[in-house]
């Protein structure tokens, strides 16, 4: 044992002497321990070399074992912490309260504006927007929110894409067809551009998750296209104070309005009080609507959601817009709160200019 130690540490000076690399000194050691054994094969018991060398190879072997199962367990050990470093490497960078060089170049046109400008895309980074419904007013209005750089968007829905969405809903493809569309939606903005975050909710809003839900954002945006829900959205928005944009559309007509009685304006009851009856109101599945029109209104939609973050221009509050594609026509109806409404008592009218 003493004479194979003595050799064991002769090969390692050597090895330190002549700068070898820790891998080859091992296997120095490696090959040395294999003759050893080796002797030990060959030679006769009692033999002076054998005896010199330990006299039993299963002694080395338990050696080498034991060897093997330390190497295993460091190259083990390495990998594990490998796995982690490049975890932590890929994940995604705290934010900043600077734009990354790609951020300035890809919001240049934003930043020259001089009514949005650094402090109005860093308020789109911040902002938090919903949007209720991912159909037709939804996909151009996700779409142009994601590549604007709001920072949090999400998106509540509980249908999925059918080959009769595409012909408007122009944020999902064919290939995504049975996919949910929140999660379609999700992967197109992403895609489109990877600096937001975005928050897919694959199911129906109802009144038991609606007030915790608009809880985590600033902004409602509203493109459903059943009245039970427009109202639920709009009793929500009252109660959390939220702004709202809701807009709606049948045929070749669109209409939009900014509905925010926290700062003066109607809520969507005081300009709607009632359901009207379906068959005055018939879906697009019933009565149609031409492809385009859901992307300039949803389009609308992601204009007024940016001027009510950055706080530029003159928005839709108290103003309800209609747009009449067939006959290309535009007009503003003014719109006042009602003392009477059923879901805000008029509190718009109680709310100084």
């Amino acid at each position: 044992m003493i004479m194979v130690g003595a050799m064991a540490a002769t090969l390692w000076g050597i090895g330190i002497a002549m700068k070898v690399p820790y891998a080859v000194r091992w296997n120095m050691m490696g090959i040395l321990l294999v003759g050893v054994m080796m002797l030990h094969v060959i030679l006769p018991n009692g033999h002076p070399l054998r005896m010199a060398t330990g006299g039993d190879a299963r002694l080395w072997g338990l050696l080498i074992a034991f060897g093997f199962m330390v190497w295993g367990y460091r190259r083990a050990l390495g990998n594990l912490r490998a796995r982690v470093v490049a975890r932590e490497s890929n994940a995604p960078a705290p934010p900043s309260d600077s734009f990354s060089e790609t951020e300035l170049d890809r919001y240049a046109r934003h930043i020259v504006l001089r009514e949005i400008g650094g402090p109005g895309q860093k308020a789109l980074r911040n902002a938090k927007v919903l949007a209720v419904g991912a159909g037709g007013l939804g996909a151009p209005a996700l779409q142009y929110l994601a590549a604007a750089g709001v920072g949090t968007i999400g998106v509540i829905d509980d249908d999925v894409v059918e080959n009769a969405n595409l012909q408007r809903q122009v944020i999902h493809l064919d290939r995504n067809i049975g996919m949910p569309k929140v999660h379609s939606a999700a992967e197109a903005m992403t895609a489109q551009n990877p600096f937001v975050t975005v928050r897919p909710y694959h199911r129906r809003l109802t009144a038991e998750i609606a007030a915790d839900l608009f809880d985590d954002y600033d902004l409602i945006l509203d493109g459903t296209d059943n009245f039970d829900t427009r109202y639920l959205v709009n009793a929500t928005a009252i109660e959390k104070r939220k702004p709202l944009i809701a807009a709606a559309l049948t045929q070749w007509e669109g209409q939009i309005s900014l509905y925010d009685p926290a700062k003066g304006t109607p809520c969507y009851a005081c300009v709607f009080p009632e359901a009207p009856d379906p068959v005055l109101v018939p879906s697009c599945a019933e009565a149609g609507v031409i492809g385009p029109l859901p992307g300039v209104i949803g389009a609308m939609m992601a204009v007024e959601a940016l001027k009510v973050i950055t706080r530029a221009g003159e928005g839709l509050g108290g103003k309800l817009l209609i747009y009449d594609a067939l006959y290309a026509q535009t007009r503003t109806i003014s719109i006042k709160p009602r003392a009477d409404c059923a879901a805000c008592g008029g509190k718009g009218l109680h709310v100084k200019a």
